[in-house]
């Protein structure tokens, strides 16, 4: 059974200390400024591969650091995440992590783990994490594709109106919950009937 909880994290809010610049920490950090563009992300890494350097060329909001990691690296971080395959050092971070209570993650290593960076779909303001809880990131992947193929472009549009629209409407939040539950109940027949034409 898949326990985890779900959240979506501002990033921009938080400072994320990202250990590793190679193909793996080069993945991550991708996956990172594509969801929040403007996270703040420490990088400490031995090694800096020129791609890993070109990505993160010219965004301010990441700081690298051509270094060793220490410890005080994780000194006023909430997440940290390791793109290491040494195991004696991810379980010297993890111990680090866990005694102050910073959320962590570590590629490849579930077990490891305090969150996953699952595969994300986003159109617009609609954005769907999919988790497979550690167990298959490739499904993880072709769900994503899949659903980005069939959620209609013009779901942003849609959002924006029942924005605005629950915005305009009174009374409690109970109220409001059914209003809008009855205008959107034929939404995706809607959708459905559009892309059949």
């Amino acid at each position: 059974m898949n326990e985890l909880f779900p959240i979506y994290l501002k990033l921009d809010q938080l400072q994320t200390l990202l250990v590793g610049a190679g193909p793996v920490g080069l993945e991550k950090l991708q996956a990172i400024l594509s969801n929040s563009p403007h996270a703040q992300v420490m990088v400490v890494a031995k090694e800096i591969t020129p791609a890993f350097r070109e990505f993160a060329n010219g965004k301010p909001n990441v700081d690298i650091h051509e270094r060793a990691f220490q410890d005080n690296d994780v000194e006023n971080k909430h997440i940290i995440i390791l793109a290491s395959n040494n195991p004696t050092f991810n379980e010297q971070v993890r111990e680090l992590a866990k005694s102050r209570h910073i959320l962590l993650n570590v590629a490849d290593k579930p077990a490891l783990c305090d969150f996953y960076l699952g595969s994300v779909v986003q159109k617009g303001n609609l954005k769907i994490g999919i988790s497979s809880n550690g167990k298959s990131p490739t499904i993880s992947k072709r769900l994503k594709e899949f659903l980005q193929d069939i959620l209609p472009e013009e779901i942003d549009e849609s959002l924006e109106l029942l924005s605005s629209y629950r915005n305009q409407l009174r009374g409690n939040l109970k109220e409001k919950i059914k209003v809008l539950n009855e205008h959107t109940k034929g939404l995706i027949a809607d959708y459905e009937q559009g892309s059949r034409n």
